[in-house]
């Protein structure tokens, strides 16, 4: 009971062992991020890794992007405290990936050469699709940011013992979590950050392993008796097994699944993984490993979260430093003390600066490529002033990061991470999917789809609770909340596919030209001609 009350207050751990724990790994992965980038010479290099890994290698890597502070530490805390709605994440996370695997991981490697961009202006005007595509990867990295830096306020608040009341402590720490992130990209690119990545991910999955059967064995390796223990340490009761305790709207928790299902295929630091690899063969491998990978670690969740609730307990969790988002730590330092906290939270402090690394250099690629290369200078640039003008971006995409931080602190970041889905569902799949199986697709209804898609979304996103009128909103005592739903999947999902539709008849005087449709349709099922592939049946 003292040690609840001691996590509750915030006095968990031991300062200086974490702070210890913490720089051992920041100077570890700095080292081998410096030693990356000594063979960053080319656009290619810092963009794309000079598409050197292995299938197996950047499947890791793409586990390590995906599992990210939503996963570890919003999905364990979620479960925790609210069960079987939490456990809703770990399902539509996981599912979300069969999609990409069957409809665009391939395809979208063989078309591609560095962005999202590449892909939908492939057979189209080049300036309006590139500038929509980077807009649309600038937004939806931002929400993700968010997310991600949120979570790091709450987990380092957690260690250094900072209270919830004292925000500009928070702050500070999301702010400095922001910088490392930033020398992250600066430095070493696309292959240091490849290499984070795969370090992070085998972390990240041991150490969810080492907690699972730690759990599991002090109830004789019997998950019922979890699952009792769990119902006995809540206020909820059996309620906590049961849907609705969280989303008491049906519709709502439809949405929500809609969203995390659609949103994988469509967020484009995952989408550019794929552009890492030398063949489509490599990226269909990729694609198998991170499943195999997220999937088990989507099943340690399970375990991580009812073991929160029942040796923890959800009400110390809530009370926390970083509230539902310390359910993770909690439990370690319940199970192991301080040496074992101080371990996972390193892990979750490393799964948080690999994927804040591999979305900024997903959103400043973009920019560079698209917006400055593409767009102000019309192709006419060379890689250096790209790769420079990369590296600027990512600066100022790190200050913005740290800024949405800071407002989103104390947000269940797996929330936050489903608008991210949700945002990448409407503007970005439709127009994927248009682009790859329909000929007749045409530049006005790519604009429509991704502008009108991305709108309706941020418009539902502002004026829904998540932001104003609800307990738990962005903006506390404020209320102009119209929209019924947290999550608008299932309204903004569909509206921008029927836009996508609509801009495509508007624009049906733009001539059809099917010689280059013709030549994306062999090269993305086939490789034949696509950036350092070989042609793979």
């Amino acid at each position: 009971m003292t040690a609840q009350l001691a996590q509750a207050q915030g006095t968990v751990g031991n300062v200086g062992l974490n702070i210890g724990i913490f720089a051992a790994f920041v100077l570890l992965t700095l080292v081998v991020v410096y030693r990356a980038s000594r063979s960053n010479r080319t656009a290619s290099d810092y963009y794309a890794a000079g598409r050197s890994f292995s299938g197996s290698q950047n499947g890791i890597a793409i586990s390590g992007d995906y599992l990210s502070a939503a996963s570890f530490l919003g999905i364990a805390g979620a479960i925790a405290v609210y069960g079987y709605d939490g456990f809703l994440y770990s399902i539509g996370f996981l599912v979300a990936w069969l999609v990409a695997l069957l409809l665009v991981a391939e395809l979208l490697r063989n078309t591609g050469k560095f962005t999202m961009g590449d892909v939908l202006s492939f057979r189209m005007r080049q300036r309006p699709v590139r500038a929509a595509a980077a807009t649309s990867t600038l937004v939806v990295s931002f929400f993700y940011l968010i997310a991600q830096m949120a979570g790091a306020g709450g987990l380092i608040a957690l260690l250094l013992q900072i209270p919830n009341s004292n925000k500009l402590g928070q702050s500070i720490v999301i702010a400095v979590v922001g910088l490392v992130m930033i020398a992250y990209v600066l430095v070493g690119g696309m292959k240091g950050t490849t290499y984070v990545q795969i370090i992070k991910a085998a972390l990240l999955v041991v150490g969810a392993f080492v907690m699972t059967f730690w759990v599991l064995g002090k109830y004789g390796l019997n998950f019922s008796a979890l699952l009792g223990g769990a119902v006995e340490k809540s206020s909820k009761g059996e309620a906590l097994l049961a849907p609705g305790l969280q989303y008491k709207n049906k519709i709502d928790f439809i949405s929500l699944g809609v969203a995390l299902v659609l949103g994988t295929a469509g967020l484009p630091h995952i989408l550019m993984r794929f552009y890492t690899v030398p063949t489509a063969r490599e990226a269909r491998k990729s694609v198998v490993w991170a499943i195999w990978l997220i999937g088990v670690f989507y099943l340690f969740t399970l375990v991580l979260g009812y073991g929160a609730a029942a040796l923890v307990g959800p009400d110390v969790i809530s009370k926390a430093p970083g509230g539902v988002n310390s359910a993770a730590p909690l439990l370690a330092f319940e199970l192991g003390g301080e040496i074992l906290l101080g371990l996972i939270s390193a892990i979750a402090f490393a799964t948080i600066l690999a994927v804040v690394a591999g979305l900024t250099i997903t959103a400043s690629a973009s920019f560079a490529h698209d917006v400055y290369a593409n767009v102000l200078k019309k192709g006419q640039t060379s890689p250096g002033a790209e790769v420079k003008v990369a590296r600027r971006t990512a600066l100022l995409i790190g200050i913005v990061a740290i800024a949405g931080g800071i407002l989103a602190n104390g947000q269940n970041v797996a929330f936050l991470v489903a608008l991210a889905f949700a945002v990448a569902a409407s503007a970005n799949l439709p127009t994927i999917l248009y682009s790859l199986f329909w000929k007749r697709f045409n530049t006005m209804g790519a604009l429509w789809s991704i502008y009108g898609g991305l709108a309706v979304c941020l418009v539902l996103i502002v004026f829904s609770p998540a932001v104003s009128g609800s307990e738990t909103a962005m903006i506390k005592g404020a209320d102009f909340a119209w929209f019924p739903l947290s999550n608008p999947g299932i309204v903004s999902i569909p509206v921008s596919f029927l836009l996508g539709v609509i801009g495509t008849f508007v624009g049906r005087r733009e001539p059809f030209d099917s010689e280059k449709y013709a030549e994306m349709e062999v090269r993305s099922l086939t490789g034949a001609g696509s950036e350092k592939a070989t042609v793979d049946a």
